[in-house]
């Protein structure tokens, strides 16, 4: 963990720049985002190495980590490599301390446990050297019928231009001498992505046994059939990572689609990063590439085992039920369980608050704008998006609306990351279709999730709207922990009405009474609630506050938060990525705690309670958005709080509250030191409380 005074003298911007300068008065209480991130990630490795967790899904967190950290060097290590001085130099250094002992514990996991279990349940993760002679042959002949034609050998020569290694990629590396010529050169073998990294073999293996070699061992065990008559010297592997950010200002004048168009074009070619190698690389090659890419030694890492353990997604795949977690199907809302009702229906009978991934994302959210869709009184539907995914049923359910000759206005972010090509055809799809596209206000992310409906009933226009915590992207519904409101309160709906007026119009900010938007009234609107705690708390009546956001960064809110502390309002955060203030610290923070939810699902929800003087707590004030407390959140994007107004979900709300602070089995709790630990010790069980998650699926069930 960083020092405090060294972390707080710097808070890297993901531009690169400075985001805001820290008051001194935070740096005893500072935590550093990266160093708090890859706390965060080894909550995930610690998931991996917990026997509680079912053996194939322990595969698969190791390579959620792996994944986790490549997004990591790609986007911060990339940032900070661009950031000057001492600061982001020492911070780098604690980067690299903090990343070589959670790489040496995941190889030593992988290595010594969990080879070892999926071998005792009949799944056989083997090297080369580990097959017999007739399973070498038949991964030969796969070598040659389904792997040679995928695999194109490379020469590195001073004689022609150094070949492409693409993000992410891996290589075979090595030395290449022609024994006629005596010319010496290297051979690069790209292994192919579009392949299973893990090939099954069946020679001499049980009906019941599953054996599987690494795709990349078979390509080096016949690299001398792609070099006949070549001497090949040590092979080593190797795996990149490319900066993901893009800058040029030379096309600012350029549309902002051609922009996104070129900025696509351009990532592949990126500086590289980070160079991994896997353990007894050759240092003649390490060399060349180092020297290419123009590293530093703190940009190469070296690897005992896997070199890339996101392979391992494939393992956690496999088809056996047994060693994985029992399947979820989420349920209907009950309020929706009804079919003959329309949905508009029991909007207008009262508001409906949905807890994805326990209920139904396709059966309430897909459901509500299908339905619009194909409504004869629906005249508009309005939607924001942000990441929606490839098979989306609300871009066609859009299309189909459009065509039909409803208005449909689609404000499209192009710029969410690596989803730029995605929204770009779904755009296009979309203006084919006749819809209204727009990309928002120029300078800020589009990340509010608000969906409108606009239908002509016989009392007039009525709305309808959704508004909720995650993206519309059915895939990511199933995995993620989210909320959202259904609702055709006029309170909420005009607002919805004017914010959708002010991202395809041009006035210069929403028109908002209710809902809470940045960058324009959310800071504003926080703070006052912050503040009003602490008159709460000085009056001497109870203050508390309990938000549940992804991360917690932004300076100002953090010092609000400290104030609060002091005067003696009580606080509880749920966070579950990187959290920039230590609790517990006398005379600042010492009536605050922090916790952090790991576990099945993703936690992606923002749950924010404030007391209000209140006796009972159903008689605070509910929140529910898409915005996170960090700077960039509430001051360079468009994001959208909505307070929850019905008692109904308000009470689910705070069920859901407090089923995440009673959690010893997947909550982790962060301590004054900047340290997390967790109550519930791996391997224990909870008799009382089987987890946030187990917890929500049964309270799901018997409610649907």
């Amino acid at each position: 963990m960083a020092k405090p005074e060294a972390a707080a003298m710097i808070s890297v911007g993901d531009d690169g720049a400075l985001d805001v300068e820290l008051n001194s008065s935070l740096s005893e209480i500072w935590i550093d985002r990266d160093l708090g991130w890859l706390d965060f990630n080894e909550r995930v490795l610690a998931e991996a190495l917990d026997d509680r967790t079912p053996l194939l899904e322990r595969a698969k967190f190791l390579a959620i980590f792996t994944s986790n950290l490549d997004e990591f060097f790609m986007k911060r290590v990339a940032v900070l490599r661009r950031a000057e001085g001492p600061d982001a130099a020492r911070l780098r250094e604690q980067i690299r301390n903090k990343v070589i002992p959670m790489l040496r514990a995941q190889a030593e996991y992988f290595r010594n446990r969990l080879v070892p279990e999926l071998a005792q349940h009949a799944i056989y993760l083997r090297h080369w050297h580990e097959l017999t002679t007739l399973q070498k042959e038949e991964a030969n002949n796969s070598f040659d019928t389904q792997i040679s034609a995928a695999v194109t050998p490379l020469i590195i020569s001073l004689a022609q231009p150094f070949p492409f290694l693409s993000n992410l990629s891996t290589s075979l590396v090595f030395s290449v001498d022609d024994p006629v010529s005596a010319r010496h050169v290297f051979g690069r073998i790209k292994v192919p992505a579009n392949l299973h990294q893990w090939v099954q073999l069946h020679s001499e293996v049980g009906d019941s046994e599953i054996l599987l070699v690494r795709l990349h061992e078979i390509i080096r065990a016949n690299l001398h059939k792609l070099y006949r008559g070549m001497k090949l010297g040590p092979v080593s592997l190797v795996r990149l990572s490319r900066e993901m950010e893009v800058e040029d200002e030379s096309e600012q004048e350029l549309s902002l689609l051609e922009q996104v168009r070129q900025a696509i074009r351009r990532r592949r070619f990126q500086p590289v990063v980070r160079l991994e190698f896997a353990e007894g690389s050759d240092p003649a090659a390490r060399a060349l590439l180092r020297e290419h890419f123009r590293l530093h030694d703190q940009d190469i890492y070296e690897f005992s085992d896997e070199l890339d353990y996101t392979s391992l997604f494939e393992i956690a795949n496999l088809n056996v039920c047994a060693l994985k977690d029992k399947p979820w199907v989420p349920v209907i809302p009950p309020a929706l369980s009804n079919k003959r009702q329309s949905i508009f229906n029991v909007m207008r009978e009262g508001d409906v608050l949905l807890h994805h991934p326990y209920e139904s994302f396709d059966a309430s959210v897909e459901h509500f704008i299908e339905a619009a869709s194909r409504d004869q009184q629906t005249i508009a539907i309005k939607m924001t998006v942000y990441r929606v995914g490839d098979d989306t049923p609300f871009v066609k359910s859009l299309i189909k609306a459009a065509e039909a000759g409803k208005q449909v206005a689609c404000v499209i972010e192009l710029h969410a990351r690596l989803d730029e090509e995605r929204n770009l055809h779904w755009a296009s799809e979309l203006e084919k279709a006749g819809a209204h596209v727009d990309f928002g206000v120029v300078g800020l992310k589009i990340h509010a999730k608000t969906a409108l409906v606009v239908r002509k009933e016989s009392e007039g226009i009525r709305t309808y709207v959704h508004i909720g915590t995650g993206n519309y992207h059915v895939r990511t519904a199933r995995l993620y922990s989210d909320v959202g409101l259904l609702t055709c309160d006029p309170k909420i709906t005009d607002d919805v009405v004017w914010l959708f007026h002010y991202l395809t119009g041009r006035s210069d900010r929403p028109d908002c009474k209710t809902l809470l938007v940045a960058p324009t009234t959310m800071r504003t609107r926080f703070l006052e609630l912050v503040n009003r705690e602490i008159d709460i708390a000085r009056s001497g009546r109870p203050g508390r506050i309990i938000a549940k956001m992804n991360q917690l960064e932004d300076p100002q809110m953090i010092q609000a938060l400290c104030d609060a502390s002091r005067a003696g309002v009580s606080i509880d955060l749920i966070i579950r990525g990187f959290c920039c203030l230590k609790p517990g610290v006398a005379g600042q923070t010492e009536n605050i705690r922090v916790r952090s939810i790991i576990g099945r699902f993703l936690e992606h929800s923002r749950i924010y309670y404030f007391g209000a003087g209140a006796v009972n707590p159903l008689d605070g004030e509910f929140y529910i958005g898409s915005a996170d407390w960090m700077f960039r959140n509430l001051s360079r994007r468009i994001e959208v709080i909505t307070p929850v107004l019905a008692s109904g979900p308000r009470a689910r709300l705070w069920e859901i509250l407090e089923i995440n602070l009673q959690d010893r089995v997947q909550g982790w709790l962060l301590d004054s030191k900047g340290t997390y630990s967790r109550p519930g010790q791996p391997g224990s069980t909870d008799a009382d409380f089987a987890g946030t998650h187990r917890e929500l699926m049964e309270i799901a069930l018997h409610e649907g």
